[in-house]
């Protein structure tokens, strides 16, 4: 369940959304107790897409909610600004450890290991762990000079997340065909690096995706998806058009805000 809120710090008004979650049941001995505890916590979260979310109990009044908002109303208006100029000064990516990669909405710190022992050797890899993303080299690998070495961790992560892709859209396009009726058949599907779009539907129906996509949330990749299979019932962004993928995306806008706001993140390269 979700709820929306504002309130203003100084001349800016600021924008909230309100994520209720429920408490699992616990027994009546427990609940006794816990009228005797302190509230739980409002938890409060500054996006870099810009998005601040408050995460409350499901019986959390709006009082609650509001005075939680209001104490950290000066950390929060300072992590949007941040956000904002961080997205204002948005570098190309050098690929070296201690830089940030996104992958299915989250972010993982770069890591680049040129310990030969690190590694059997022979092939280089990457790897999710613990928070990052692991680029280790192979013993040959890791004596390239720093110019080269940045081109082949390039390469290799830019194929990492095409291979995730690969498996994530298919994946997500089996998930979501069942609400697009009109479409008799899965669509091919081909992946291209885009500058400027995150996805296109040719004329037969088959859909062009950007590997891109694998950085952000699986609801923005739904997004996209979803947007293209309606262009092979509608195919032009008519009245028509938006009425359909609200039926079969109600909250679209938001996600799309969501995917743009985060547009030159991930997008960067």
């Amino acid at each position: 369940m979700t709820e929306n809120g504002d309130f203003y710090y100084g001349q800016d008004k600021i924008h909230y959304e309100v994520v209720r979650k429920k408490v699992k049941n616990k027994p009546e001995s427990d609940k006794l107790i816990a009228k005797k505890t302190k509230p739980r916590k409002v938890v409060i979260k500054v996006h870099p897409d810009q998005r601040v979310v408050a995460t409350a109990p499901v019986d959390a009044s709006e009082e609650i909610i509001h005075d939680a908002i209001m104490k950290r109303a000066r950390w929060i208006w300072q992590s949007l600004q941040d956000f904002t100029k961080q997205k204002n000064h948005v570098l190309p990516k050098r690929y070296v450890s201690g830089e940030t990669q996104f992958y299915l909405g989250r972010r993982y710190v770069l890591k680049v290991i040129t310990d030969a022992e690190a590694n059997d050797g022979i092939n280089s890899t990457v790897k999710l762990s613990r928070g990052k993303l692991n680029v280790e080299l192979s013993q040959i690998d890791s004596e390239l000079d720093s110019e080269k070495q940045a081109v082949l961790v390039k390469s290799l992560i830019d194929k990492w997340y095409k291979d995730k892709f690969t498996s994530v859209s298919r994946e997500r396009l089996e998930a979501l065909l069942y609400k697009a009726s009109w479409v008799e058949s899965s669509p091919s599907v081909k992946l291209m690096t885009m500058k400027k779009q995150w996805g296109s539907c040719s004329i037969k129906g088959n859909l062009i995706l950007n590997p891109h996509l694998i950085k952000a949330p699986k609801e923005c990749i739904d997004y996209v998806i979803l947007h293209e299979l309606c262009h092979i019932a509608e195919h032009n962004h008519s009245e028509n058009f938006w009425r359909l993928l609200t039926q079969v995306m109600p909250n679209w806008k938001e996600v799309k805000a969501r995917l743009d706001g985060m547009a030159e993140f991930y997008l960067n390269e």
